[in-house]
């Protein structure tokens, strides 16, 4: 995990392999030091909407908005049976669909989840509306 905000690559795609708890471990260390929020994504590459979630991450109107107040992680839920019970400490797939996003902030706290599937149809939203989400979120808007 990169360790400056301006060098963070965003995740591509959803890593069957990678050790998601731990991924999320090392975003809670970078962002206490980078006073940035953790942004925690529960998809899967077979997912349409997780696809088109991926795309308005790379824009232009949301990078940049990624890379100054988050570190992404990608959580591969598989088939809905991988990194289930990671998943549940923080959402609740079955109301949530994927992709399921989750904001924590640098000690961990959950700020939102996105219980109610709002991102579950990304196939039709814009980046505006992704935007929009991130901002509300953001460590600035928390204080």
């Amino acid at each position: 995990m990169a360790t400056s905000a301006t060098a963070q690559a965003l995740p591509d795609g959803y890593d069957a392999t990678r050790n998601a708890k731990a991924d999320i471990q090392a975003a809670l260390a970078t962002a206490a030091k980078e006073h940035r929020e953790v942004l925690i994504d529960f998809g899967a590459n077979w997912c349409p909407d997780c696809r088109a979630l991926d795309v308005m991450f790379h824009s232009a109107q949301v990078e940049p908005l990624l890379q100054k107040d988050y570190l992404v992680v990608a959580v591969d839920v598989g088939q809905f049976n991988h990194n289930i019970d990671l998943a549940e400490q923080y959402v609740n797939l079955q109301t949530s669909g994927i992709p399921a996003l989750v904001v924590l902030t640098s000690n961990g706290t959950l700020r939102t989840a996105t219980n109610d599937g709002s991102f579950s149809n990304a196939r039709t939203m814009d980046p505006s509306q992704v935007s929009a989400f991130l901002t509300r979120w953001a460590p600035s808007a928390s204080q």
